[in-house]
């Protein structure tokens, strides 16, 4: 259990969690946090203790991925060759199980959050996610031939170990590494947080402590790229469904990446939001997400030989070398590292060309989103503001001055708004999702107030002459409505319309679509317990529940 003390009564509150039988009671990283184990009887006392704000579940996050068999096209799809820009002296820290690399990847240091509060450890990945993710990233391609490099080859990893051998771990570890990240983001030259890892959603993000976590993060300056979920659609029939985006991915201020299959093709002609990757809205808040998608589906990275994923999928290993491998794996874990591959070539982009100023997260993330791609066909609830277009966001951060005062221009060149991908010419959508809102304009060109530090992503504001308020959405923008399809949480099916309206599950016999609001489960008349937050294993080239 996660219980959030009073700043000001944290050690009052210990000793009362210890007095009313609250055993192995740990401070967090973030001083007022507590995590403990508690009775019945204990849970009732603390309820009412006036110093305690907010309990939460401290519940198992687990990495998003599984194996796949096919060939990977990733830098030709995101047009990166040949190279600018590659990440030079720009700092990823990888939340997740560890990374074990090659000889030419830049790893830091690692640290530990499994069984300690950050100490320093030795390299290892006994799962191999953390490793795939980072070779994603950041290798160098000379375990391939430099057939399967990196988004961003120079990147320095730090690897923060929150997740254990089996791909899972407990929410307070993976806070504990957030908050360890601001602490040491200067030491360390942390300038990105990768976390492709999540749990089902289980309160509003403005009491949930791991989205707190990620908002104090891009509060201090750090971009923060979290993967949606893996539980857009049914995993037999492949059926799309609609919220199942997982917890931090509900994060206002972070980056949130769903997945694109490219059907094995530099082109974009045919690409695909994958079947898997979560959908928007977010339960409880009805928050648009996910911002954009990227490639998900096959990827080639690195995993260890020895490491859980190597040994469990050995059909998907292409080649052995020494303590590395590489696999093909797809999920929007991949997904996500691919975009923090794209964000580490923009900040080296800007730093090059404009030392010393400094793109915030929002203006990283209009710059994402403005530059995207969007897939024909797919609402916004499924791709966000479209496809992540690597050359095209380089491209816009390599020419945007942001010393520049606040309201002045600060695009130094003119960017064209199109690109070559494929052969093709490619429009960008050049419209930003702020919040419920689709902006279309060109307020990415200039140091506007929302690009702000300290600004919340989708809150009230002025946009050039405009007030934007939260009465219209873009979840009406002409496309196929939500409530027209499937509604899961997690990997399991509770709405689904039929002829006679809105049919709902065993969850509740209540429920009915005039007055169900988006993800506010206090009119269920049971909560929902049974769902099953299991890894995905391969069947026959198909996903499908373990």
């Amino acid at each position: 259990m996660l219980v959030q003390a009073r700043a000001d009564a944290a050690e009052n509150v210990r000793e009362r969690l210890v007095r009313h039988g609250a055993t192995s009671v740990t401070n967090a990283a973030h001083t007022a946090l507590f995590t403990c184990d508690v009775t019945v009887a204990a849970l009732n006392a603390i309820v009412t203790d006036r110093d305690v704000l907010h309990i939460s579940s401290d519940s198992m996050v687990r990495s998003l991925e599984t194996s796949y068999l096919d060939q990977d096209v990733l830098l030709g799809t995101e047009a990166l060759l040949p190279r600018t820009y590659t990440g030079a002296n720009v700092g990823v820290a990888v939340i997740d199980s560890g990374i074990l690399p090659n000889a030419n990847e830049k790893v830091v240091a690692t640290y530990d959050f499994i069984t300690s509060n950050g100490t320093k450890v030795g390299a290892k990945d006994p799962y191999g996610h953390g490793t795939h993710v980072s070779g994603l990233i950041a290798s160098t391609g000379k375990t391939s031939s430099d057939l399967y490099e990196g988004i961003a080859p120079d990147t320095r990893l730090i690897a923060l170990r929150a997740l254990t051998g089996n791909g899972a771990g407990y929410t307070s570890s993976v806070i504990n590494a957030i908050d360890f990240a601001i602490a040491q983001r200067t030491k360390l030259g942390i300038d990105i947080l990768n976390l492709s890892l999540g749990h089902p959603i289980y309160e509003p993000a403005s009491t949930d402590p791991l989205v707190q976590a990620v908002q104090r993060a891009v509060d201090a300056g750090i971009v923060v790229v979290v993967s949606a979920g893996n539980f857009g659609g049914d995993p037999t029939t492949h059926v799309v469904g609609y919220g199942g985006i997982t917890s931090p991915a509900n994060a206002p201020n972070a980056i949130t990446v769903g997945a694109v299959e490219t059907v094995q093709t530099a082109t974009r002609a045919d690409d695909i939001v994958a079947w898997y990757s979560s959908r928007g809205p977010t339960w409880y808040d009805g928050f648009q997400k996910p911002d954009l998608v990227a490639p998900g589906s096959h990827l080639v990275s690195d995993v260890p030989t020895s490491s859980a994923i190597a040994t469990t999928y050995p059909r998907g290993l292409i080649k052995t070398s020494g303590t590395t491998n590489l696999t093909k794996l797809s999920g929007t874990s991949m997904a996500a590292g691919v975009v923090s591959g794209v964000v580490s070539l923009m900040i080296d982009a800007n730093r090059r060309n404009y030392p010393g100023g400094h793109l915030t997260p929002q203006a990283i993330k209009a710059m994402l989103e403005y530059s995207a791609l969007p897939i024909a066909g797919y609402d916004t609830l499924s791709q966000g503001a479209g496809a992540v277009n690597a050359a095209g966001a380089v491209r816009l951060a390599a020419s945007t001055d942001t010393r520049q005062p606040n309201g002045a221009w600060w695009l130094m060149s003119p960017v064209d708004t199109w690109s070559v991908i494929g052969g093709e010419i490619l429009a960008w959508g050049q419209h930003i999702v702020w919040g419920d809102h689709i902006v279309w304009a060109d307020r990415v060109f200039r140091n506007d107030p929302a690009w702000g530090q300290h600004i919340i992503w989708g809150d009230h504001l002025v946009w050039g002459d405009t007030a934007l308020s939260a009465h219209s959405t873009v979840w009406d923008d002409g496309s196929p409505a939500v409530w027209g399809s499937h509604i899961v949480w997690g990997d399991s099916l509770i709405g689904e319309a039929t002829s006679s309206g809105t049919m709902w599950g065993n969850l509740s016999t209540s429920v009915s679509a005039d007055h169900i609001v988006w993800g506010d489960l206090s009119s269920l008349a049971i909560a929902p317990t049974a769902l099953s937050w299991s890894n995905l294993e391969q069947a026959n080239g198909d996903l499908v529940a373990k």
